[in-house]
């Protein structure tokens, strides 16, 4: 009975797309390529790259990156700001009235328009993740109990008149089908919506701390500040003394987190949790929803080849070249750093979402993020990763047995007669018997991992790791008294080669430097 029942999920439409690209991933790509050329052509980006043409190529990849360049977000801003005006037929078919802020604030951020296309494509996948679960693990239970999002605000932006601007995960709850709020939302979307992010999570812990709550779907670091609030809300609402969100919501089966690597804050979770319940992480941004874990001993994501966006992989080291590499993912390998860029459904045309991935197979393709572009150390040489910034955390945790919540590494300020280095400043939950040790391991772990950083290590240019413990909360007190508003997407940026987010964070604890 249970294969049968499998067997009928896995017909379901977000599944079928699934086993069909990974049948034939690269013909998927191309056959997706080509159908977003046609659907553009009569644009004013389609009339000016000729995709009615490139879409008629035999090779419609060769002829696509031969015709169209790579893009950021200075190269849309102007025709992005003339779609929120009203203007039609511009980047994609049509008129576009929701707008996704990427980075930044809606004032002067990079605010992405948001089709209609990518939004059904994005609710297909988000329904994917979720029977691609069940089909693996056959937990019903998850069913009979309520889901608790924390999507992020959306609101009629005041200059545009008739348009939606806000974060992508608050469009799709505002697009949300009708059975999931009427059977399965935890909180209502006007709860949700709340612009401060403290009373937001104040109102939602109030209304779910009797609530079965049966899944949660959020970013990994502020699910730590509600589950806080969560415990502090039941235990004065019930008299109780719970420490445990599982003694609060004891049906709890699964975690799905986005937004930040969810392997950075696994432990910090369970722990806080306190019963076992199932992990999986989704990869998505503004411009599109890319990959998502589909089984859960493999923290890797399966990248979706069939959601609305094209995909190109350039070099890491080749991004900011003259004439850098565009791969597909025909011509990938695992193990190597690549920046992604996309063309989507709603008219980004290799597009830099300013991420790095690596594949960890090609048979599925599966990937891990290893951080933003801007997230490399290089300003002596070392050339440090975010990726390898987070597994030299994970290292000396293991085996010091300290937990991590939050970090920022930056360069170190030198004084006469000091070597180069790096500045580690940590929010520990809990700190290592021995700092000095833990030191020591972040300074093992990038010689082991990075050629560069050994290189000068060995040869007495560069000073080993510098931690900086700081106090509990001080990331949070950071961002409230630094961002005009909190939000989901707000994050603690993870490196930096100039000092100034370090600066602040010192200045605001008032600490020494």
């Amino acid at each position: 009975m249970d294969d049968v029942l499998r067997s009928a999920l896995r017909r379901l439409g977000p599944l079928s797309r699934v086993e069909s690209f990974k049948r034939e991933p690269v013909a998927t790509q191309r056959r997706l390529l080509r159908t977003l050329l046609r659907t553009a052509a009569d644009t004013e980006w389609g009339q000016r790259y000729g995709f009615r043409e490139i879409s008629e190529a035999e090779d419609v990849v060769s002829a696509y990156q031969s015709r169209v360049p790579l893009h950021d977000y200075d190269d849309i801003r102007e025709d992005a700001t003339r779609v929120r005006r009203g203007a039609s037929d511009v980047m994609w078919p049509g008129r576009i009235s929701n707008f996704a802020v990427s980075s930044g604030t809606v004032s002067d951020g990079k605010i992405i328009p948001v089709s209609e296309e990518i939004i059904n494509s994005n609710r297909a996948f988000s329904m994917g993740v979720g029977f691609n679960y069940l089909v693996d693990t056959f937990n019903v239970q998850l069913l009979l109990g309520k889901h608790l999002t924390l999507p992020g605000r959306i609101e009629e932006d005041e200059n545009f008149p008739g348009t939606l601007v806000g974060e992508i995960s608050g469009l799709l709850a505002e697009n949300a089908p009708g059975y999931f709020r009427a059977i399965f939302q935890a909180v209502p979307n006007e709860v949700s919506f709340i612009p401060n992010w403290e009373q937001k999570l104040e109102k939602i812990a109030e209304r779910t701390f009797d609530m079965d709550i049966r899944l949660l779907v959020m970013a990994p670091t502020w699910a730590l500040v509600l589950f806080d609030k969560l415990i502090e809300v039941y235990n004065r609402r019930t008299g109780a003394s719970a420490s445990t969100v599982g003694e609060v919501w004891p049906n709890l089966q699964l975690f799905i987190g986005g937004g930040v690597a969810l392997r950075s804050y696994r432990d910090l979770l369970e722990a806080q949790i306190g019963i076992d319940i199932d992990f999986l992480e989704t990869y998505g941004a503004s411009e599109g929803f890319f990959s998502f874990q589909n089984e859960l001993d493999d923290p890797s994501m399966l990248l979706h080849l069939d959601n609305g966006v094209f995909f190109e992989f350039v070099p890491a080291e080749e991004q900011y070249s003259d004439n850098p590499t565009r791969l597909t993912i025909e011509d990938v390998e695992p193990g190597v750093r690549y920046a992604l860029y996309i063309t989507s459904c709603s008219g980004l045309w290799s597009y830099d979402v300013g991420d790095v991935i690596r594949f960890t197979s090609v048979d599925p393709y599966k990937i891990l993020v290893a951080g933003r572009t801007s997230e490399m150390l290089d300003k002596y040489g070392e050339a440090v990763f975010g990726d390898e910034a987070r597994t030299a955390i994970q290292h000396a945790c293991d085996e010091t047995g300290a937990h991590v919540s939050h970090y920022h590494v930056t360069s170190r300020t030198i004084e006469d007669g000091d070597l180069p280095g790096h500045q580690w400043l940590i929010e520990f939950d809990t700190e290592p018997a021995d700092l000095t040790a833990f030191e020591g391991l972040l300074d093992a772990h990038l010689q082991d991992v990075n050629r560069h950083y050994q290189i000068r290590r060995e040869a007495h240019a560069f000073a080993g790791p510098s931690v900086h413990v700081l106090p509990e909360g001080a990331f949070y007190r950071w961002l409230k008294a630094t961002k005009e508003n909190i939000s989901g997407q707000t994050k603690v940026p993870r490196m930096s080669e100039e000092r100034d987010v370090a600066e602040e964070i010192l200045d605001v604890l008032g600490m020494k430097r």
